[in-house]
């Protein structure tokens, strides 16, 4: 199933040139014909060129033509722009097929369309940390990927882990409710501007890498006080990663991050997502209308066929 992949750099400079490379040889394995951005390795201080250089890059991918825009990776680079990015011009390539995939930082990008004009991105890889990772491209994310290019993918199970399952109280099914979040850190930093989704009833999903749990719940009860946590049908944790434990947590990590949400929220918490800063991601429709199920510790996320994305 050969595929125009167009690989662009919206936010940080590619640092790890050897990664990228292996993530392009990947895509190019795998049979996609793969069309590099102009400046997807340019680099101004710490970002892949200057504000500008990052405009036009989008721009270009918005009018790529290709089946999937992919970012090179995330870092720090599209909240300066948000005021700036053309989203009709975007929503327009994603209406005609064009879909927009990327994490971390790019949460901004899809936070910001998604409030701007309804279009539906893909919470998913980059090139360099994903098809580039040293051990090897992982084969559920690849699947996942390959499931959206087919046009397949029409959702993803998982198991909650057993230690956050026991104080999860039973279960009802959510019918017709929009996905939508990302990474926390960046969500957090969008509230109460135009970019932060007016979403009610929906699903969110959060996910952060290097952030420690004391920061982690400051960020959750900044939009819990928000208002914007008791809207949502459920509430649901991806991964978080790179969390260093200090000696005086005295036993205060995630999982006492999550319990107390869990007494603090209507919605329930489910955790164990496979998303976030880890090799193992599934791809998530932003903006999309999902189904969320439960079974015990099994959670089933439902979201049908998606070819054209027409609001």
């Amino acid at each position: 199933m050969k595929k125009h992949i167009y690989i662009y750099s919206p936010s940080s400079a590619v640092r790890d040139k050897a990664a990228f490379k292996r993530g392009v040889k990947r895509l190019q394995a795998l049979g996609h014909e793969v069309e590099l951005d102009e400046a997807a390795l340019a680099s101004h201080q710490r970002f892949a060129g200057d504000d500008a250089t990052r405009l036009a890059a989008i721009a270009r991918a918005a009018a790529s033509g290709a089946d999937v825009a992919l970012i090179s990776r995330g870092g720090y680079g599209l909240t300066r722009i948000l005021d700036q990015i053309p989203y009709k011009a975007v929503a327009k390539a994603i209406d005609r097929g064009t879909e927009f995939v990327g994490l971390s930082d790019f949460t901004a990008f899809q936070s910001a369309l998604l409030a701007k004009t309804g279009a539906v991105t893909w919470a998913g890889p980059a090139v360099g940390e994903d098809f580039g990772a040293e051990a090897g491209a992982d084969d559920i994310m690849e699947a996942c990927f390959d499931d959206l290019l087919g046009g397949q993918g029409e959702g993803s199970g998982w198991r909650m882990p057993a230690r956050d399952s026991a104080d999860l109280p039973a279960f009802r099914s959510i019918h017709d409710a929009v996905l939508w979040g990302g990474n926390l850190c960046v969500l957090a930093s969008l509230l109460g501007t135009p970019w932060f989704p007016a979403i009610d009833k929906g699903v969110l999903f959060l996910e952060d890498v290097n952030e420690h749990p004391y920061r982690v719940e400051r960020m959750l009860d900044q939009l819990r006080h928000a208002g914007v946590l008791g809207r949502q049908k459920a509430i649901v944790f991806g991964q978080f990663t790179g969390i260093r434990k200090v000696p005086h947590d005295r036993g205060f990590g995630m999982q006492a991050v999550v319990a107390r949400l869990r007494g603090l929220v209507k919605p329930p918490v489910l955790t164990g997502l496979p998303f976030g800063h880890v090799p193992t991601k599934v791809l998530l429709p932003v903006g999309a209308k999902v189904e969320v199920a439960a079974d015990g510790r099994d959670v089933f996320m439902v979201w049908g066929h998606r070819h054209h994305h027409h609001h």
